[in-house]
């Protein structure tokens, strides 16, 4: 069964169970300062799974494109991606955990069709925060399931959430196939990595939340949140014992062969490629995504020039010294356009941004290969010296010890390991510091940058005479507003005090804030402001101020502008080619 034909046929299962159909949102979370991308399907939905209602129902599914870093040195194995795409159904505060794993089984069983005899499944062990989950191991056995397929598991496994630091969270169950590889040892079991149990899907049963203290309470609205990867289903389904075998990744794998001039790789050759398959993949939905990320050195702009670097180093240890990207991105997009016509739609956008950071990287490539033969001339490498050519010009350490085997010299990888765990933990504390809350914290200060957003996005308009800005993406916090838009110069101080001006006489004015649920064609008919690019569900809030702004917004708002203070801008700067960006707080 090929990966198109699964995703139609679970949002048709879910359909029949009176699931609203969802679009998949962008990989750039708009609101969530605590992560750079779209980590799982659940991710977007952290207000409603805490409460809010959505304008669709209780039910909900979709097919989520997601990307995560965190396994970004197990890619190559496998099942690990960075970019994936995640099936997903909810339950906000509708059924629970008995209707939720037996709809999961049958759709294994009865429409997938696996031998309901490979399937091994997990669940919570328990511990001081949260209860064992007997309830879930009871429904398993009630379908079948016998006792010695059934693995209670350990927090580190079997628990899923909070998106950030507090929220929504709690025990979850696991489905895995038996690949029908013998047992590693006695102690094997499901969650082991060595490739007997495949895990496809993923039931999260989110009853608790997880406080600012660490301590855990229940929630009154108990969630559903399940997770179903694409591309390790489809490899189940194909017969195929690893990602990279399916039909989603044979055509890119046959490109960088070509690339290559090589028939048959060696096993540390087809890492390569599978890590270049991968990356191109990631870099390619990342150009092509509603926000339009570029490569640079901060925040998602700087994952993506890592992806795209580490695909073209990993090429040239394929020999590969010619155009990498855009012939792999070429084909990525005409696999999933169909999908997400986004990609078609950016594909110049793609091209020129892949073509642009593959030629910088070529002249740092250069500069790192003299910088290699000097260090060289001094006999062996030390781990300094080969971190210094990782970080500084981006050689992996393969490429290192490979250039050094050539000179007859070694490279002392331990010390390597070293400096590079050193820097893992000063980047991890560095994040840790930097990303605080997240979509979870629907306080009292992030619904009024909410509703001051909306008052900027219409003093813009009006202050700069330009009807045509549009929101091009927005980023709030409990700190402070970050705002996107379309112009093609920078504001001048004169002005960027009369948009000032201009929210703050709107604040002292006292405007009622009203919210009414609406089909989108409708709100877009009533000239409710959208922000440009951006995927909305067919029945949407919009939220008006007054007469002054109609905007469609899902997130929280205050009821009158009195409630907001005094609104400040604190920065105005350049994102991107025509685009601007303000920050702004209130105080």
């Amino acid at each position: 069964m090929k990966a198109s034909e699964l995703k139609k046929k679970y949002l048709k299962f879910f359909k029949k169970k009176q699931h609203a159909i969802i679009e998949s949102a962008s990989l750039i979370p708009e609101h969530d300062p605590t992560v750079l991308f779209t980590t799982a399907g659940m991710h977007p939905l952290v207000p409603f799974l805490a409460g809010q209602p959505h304008p669709l129902g209780k039910r909900l599914a979709d097919v989520q494109k997601c990307i995560r870093t965190g396994d970004i040195d197990e890619v190559g194995d496998p099942s690990h991606l960075t970019f994936f795409e995640m099936l997903g159904n909810w339950s906000l505060g509708d059924y629970f955990k008995k209707q939720a794993i037996e709809w999961s089984y049958e759709f294994l069983t009865k429409e997938l069709k696996f031998d309901p005899k490979k399937i091994s499944v997990t669940c919570f062990a328990g511990d001081k925060d949260a209860e064992k989950d007997d309830e879930s191991a009871q429904t398993w056995k009630s379908l079948g399931i016998p006792e010695e397929r059934i693995y209670f598991l350990p927090k580190k496994d079997n628990w899923w959430g909070p998106a950030g630091e507090t929220g929504p969270c709690g025990p979850d169950t696991e489905m895995f196939i038996d690949t029908g590889k013998r047992q590693c040892s006695p102690e094997c079991k499901p969650g082991c990595s060595c490739g007997k149990y495949f895990e496809i899907w993923n039931d999260v049963f989110m009853e608790y939340n997880k406080k600012k203290d660490g301590t855990y309470e229940k929630l009154k609205q108990k969630n559903v949140d399940t997770g179903m990867g694409v591309e390790r289903t489809a490899a189940m389904l194909q017969g195929k014992d690893n990602v990279y075998e399916t039909k989603l990744f044979q055509p890119i794998f046959k490109e960088i062969k070509q690339l290559a001039k090589l028939k048959n790789l060696t096993e540390q050759q087809n890492k390569s490629a599978r890590i270049i398959a991968d990356h191109m993949r990631a870099a390619t939905f990342i150009l092509g995504d509603e926000r339009k990320i570029t490569p640079s050195n901060v925040d998602q702009g700087y994952i993506l020039r890592r992806f795209i670097r580490r695909a073209i180093r990993h090429g040239r240890l394929l020999n590969i010294k010619g155009d990498l990207c855009r012939p792999l991105a070429k084909i990525i997009i005409h696999i999933h356009s169909n999908d997400y016509p986004e990609l078609k739609n950016n594909r110049k956008f793609i091209m020129d941004e892949l073509l642009k950071e593959e030629k910088k990287f070529s002249k740092t490539l250069e500069k790192g290969l003299k910088e290699f033969k000097k260090i060289a001339e001094q006999g062996d490498i030390s781990g300094k010296d080969a971190f210094l050519l990782y970080q500084s010009y981006g050689f992996p350490i393969e490429m290192i010890i490979e250039l050094a085997n050539e000179k007859n010299i070694n490279v002392d990888e331990k010390g390597f390991k070293k400096e590079y765990e050193h820097h893992q933990e000063i980047s991890k504390k560095g994040a840790e510091k930097r990303f605080k809350g997240g979509l979870s914290e629907s306080s009292k200060a992030t619904a009024k940058l909410h509703t001051a957003t909306h008052l900027l996005g219409e003093a813009l308009r009006k202050v700069l005479n330009d009807p045509d800005i549009k929101q091009k993406g927005s980023n709030i916090t409990s700190e402070r507003l970050r705002y996107d838009f379309n112009f093609d110069r920078a504001l001048t101080d004169k002005e960027i005090k009369a948009v000032e001006d201009e929210v703050n006489k709107q604040i002292q004015a006292g405007l009622e804030i009203k919210k009414q649920e609406m089909k989108l064609d409708k709100a877009l008919e009533s000239g409710a402001q959208s922000e440009f690019g951006a995927k909305y569900p067919e029945k949407v809030w919009v939220y008006s101020i007054k007469n002054y702004s109609k905007e469609i917004c899902m997130g929280p708002h205050v009821n009158n502008t009195k409630e907001l203070g005094h609104f400040k801008i604190k920065k105005e700067k350049s994102s991107a080619a025509g685009i601007r960006r303000i920050k702004a707080v209130l105080e």
